[in-house]
């Protein structure tokens, strides 16, 4: 367990920005920071970051919290976990005390796991440099492929030995469990219990994670042997997902921001000898075919992707597969085809930086152009076939979700097939029309205009008999502005908080957790403390941070251009403190006296005595004198 003073000199060190900056591309908008969600797929920003309240939050999926909460909800890790990175990542030394058994146990196997890894990549790293074998058959591989020293140490590239059980007797004999090399992958057990190394005789390309660990490795086997696979990889385990992967990612995160853009291929080679040319956003999948999560990952640095694939019938049908998923997801896609028999790695060794450089920036197509060519160089004249190409290249068109962005496209495939625009237009629409009926069920003839409905049904339904909406509002003004101290003619020098308590101690919220913060609110107050709104961002019940992070955020910034350039003034609630908490004030008590009222019209309409009616119509008259009074206030017009 880390202790209480360590951990809140964590979360004051910590800076949101920084932190969700890691892992999402953020741009600044008035006092927020925006960006694309990585908690759930979105084409447009809905992920806030607030850095004078020092939260996250987006309006798309609801998902919240600090940055502690960010790491914990990003990295899948624990609340102790989610510390330890933050420490790191600020140099904050930790000690730490004793956990329970079962978060050390959690703990200590995810932290096994990377140790093991770790540990097995200076193992390989080792064998390479300071052997024999691993210098005149792993070294001379790499050195043989054009990979300076730096590359190949900043990359931790290695080999295994070609020895039946050298990693795992390795790492037993320095006392690392066999449990850990079995599940890491590292080592496989055999039928009677007898154990071998899984990248025996291989050249290796450790995997790191986001942060940088060593997760997985890829083995590249040296042999000509046909029956020997070419590349191995790490099995799935607790800390590698490869569909969650991109190899090379940790080194290009930072440049892919700067230049806006990533570079996309498909091997280690490839990354290695593209990174090493001074082109350092660029990766491949890990492994794997290219994912939709591999997509979003990139996404959240750059919308623009160009891929860097083999001239040759197999890189252009990779490239045509990947394409139409990340159109799908709203990047913006570029192709680049090297001459055939070449790809990126054999390409920069051949004919140097300077020269891929200049090939890439000269070869960039955008997908209509690269799909309409490769296609039309298949159909030749068959007329057929060019309206399979046509109706092929409108499906792709149909995935993007920009519509502008889809019409350029629409008018620039028209030129280069020559079709008319309407034509295309209209399969367009039927592509479209036919994917929402896929997806939804969805029949036009089928929709009818709903009836109006009438006040008495919306009652009936309960769309208009909870105050909740109310009760978020008297929270949302403690939270954001509890602090407040007024100077109002009528009353002496006071904060907004006890104002608005003093105010609603007649009235009783219902909202679970409204309850909990009023209480709280007036526990503390009564304590003669005033609560912010960091005891309740950061409380530990889930639901009320949630709600916290959800009343003090707001997907809504007035643009400056409205005095910049409209001179336009537009006043924002804050200016007039005293207008904006009485009219949160007097609307929930209008809510609660307009239920009250309701229910004493019902009990009228039930009651039969003629006495007891005449009680309930003095008592509802009393109540709608109220009613009147605040009305008067709000500016409503009472109709009955």
């Amino acid at each position: 367990m880390i202790p209480k003073d360590t951990v809140d000199k964590i979360i004051e060190t910590s800076r949101i920005e920084e932190v969700v900056g890691d892992f999402v591309s953020l741009k600044r908008r008035g006092t927020s920071m925006i960006g694309l969600c990585p908690f759930h797929n979105e084409k447009t920003p809905s992920f806030h970051v607030s850095v004078g309240k020092g939260i996250f939050k987006c309006f798309g999926c609801g998902q919240g919290g600090d940055s502690v909460r960010f790491i914990m909800e990003h990295e899948k890790a624990t609340y102790p976990e989610a510390l330890r990175y933050l420490a790191n990542k600020y140099s904050i030394e930790i000690a730490e005390v004793e956990n329970t058994p079962e978060e050390q146990a959690v703990n200590d196997k995810r932290e096994s796991l990377y140790i093991v890894s770790a540990w097995a990549a200076r193992f390989f790293q080792q064998q390479m440099l300071e052997t024999d074998e691993g210098k005149s058959i792993g070294l001379s591989y790499f050195k043989e492929r054009g990979f300076r020293d730096d590359i190949i140490k900043k990359f931790e590239l290695g080999y295994s030995p070609d020895v039946w059980d050298a990693l795992t007797q390795n790492g037993l004999t320095e006392g690392y469990n066999i449990q850990f090399l079995e599940e890491t992958g590292l080592t496989i057990r055999k039928e009677n219990d007898k154990f071998y190394d899984r990248f025996r005789g291989r050249v290796m390309f450790p995997i790191h994670s986001f942060t940088g660990r060593v997760i997985g490795f890829g083995g590249r086997t040296l042999k000509t042997d046909k029956a020997v696979p070419k590349y191995v990889n790490s099995p799935e385990s607790d800390i590698y997902h490869k569909s969650n992967v991109l190899y090379g990612l940790f080194f290009a995160k930072k440049s892919m921001r700067d230049e806006d853009n990533c570079y996309l291929v498909e091997g280690y080679s490839d990354v290695l000898s593209v990174h090493q040319a001074g082109i350092e956003n660029v990766v491949a999948s890990s492994g794997t075919s290219l994912t939709i999560e591999q997509i979003r990952m990139i996404g959240r640095f750059t919308k623009n992707i160009t891929i860097l694939y083999d001239g040759d019938d197999a890189g252009i049908k990779a490239s045509l597969r990947g394409l139409d998923m990340i159109l799908e997801e709203g990047l913006n896609v570029k192709i680049v085809l090297f001459p055939d028999g070449d790809d990126p790695d054999s390409y920069v060794q051949k004919f140097g930086s300077a020269a891929f450089k200049s090939h890439i920036e000269g070869s960039k197509k955008d997908f209509i152009l690269f799909k309409t060519t490769i296609l039309l160089r298949d159909a030749g004249n068959d007329p057929i076939k060019r309206a399979g190409i046509i109706r092929e290249v409108v499906e792709s068109i149909a995935k993007i979700p920009d519509g502008i962005k889809a019409s350029v496209f629409v008018r620039e495939c028209s030129s280069l097939l020559q079709i008319e625009e309407r034509v295309l237009i209209s399969e367009l629409n039927k592509i479209r029309l036919g994917k929402l009926k896929k997806d939804t069920n969805f029949n036009p003839q089928q929709v009818q205009p709903e009836p109006a409905q009438d006040l008495d049904i919306l009652e009936q339904t309960g769309i208009s008999d909870t105050d909740e909406a109310q009760e978020k509002e008297i929270v949302r003004l403690l939270l954001n502005y509890g602090h407040e101290l007024v100077h109002w003619d009528d009353i002496t020098d006071t904060y907004i908080a006890p104002y608005i308590i003093s105010n609603l101690a007649d009235v009783t919220f219902e909202h679970p957790l409204c309850i909990q913060i009023i209480e709280e609110y007036k526990k503390q107050l009564e304590n003669g403390d005033l609560p912010s709104e960091q005891d309740f961002i950061k409380n530990s019940d889930h639901q009320i941070a949630d709600l916290a992070i959800a009343m003090v955020s707001s997907p809504y910034i007035l643009s400056e251009n409205w005095y910049a350039k409209r001179k336009i003034y537009v006043k924002n609630e804050a200016e007039n403190l005293r207008s904006t908490i009485l009219g949160g004030i007097f609307h929930l008590k209008k809510r609660k006296v307009d239920r009250i009222l309701r229910k004493i019209r019902d009990e009228i309409q039930a009651e039969q005595d003629a006495d007891n009616q005449a009680i309930l119509m003095r008592r509802y008259m009393q109540v709608k004198e109220v009613e009147k009074g605040i009305s008067l206030f709000l500016g409503s017009v009472i109709l009955k």
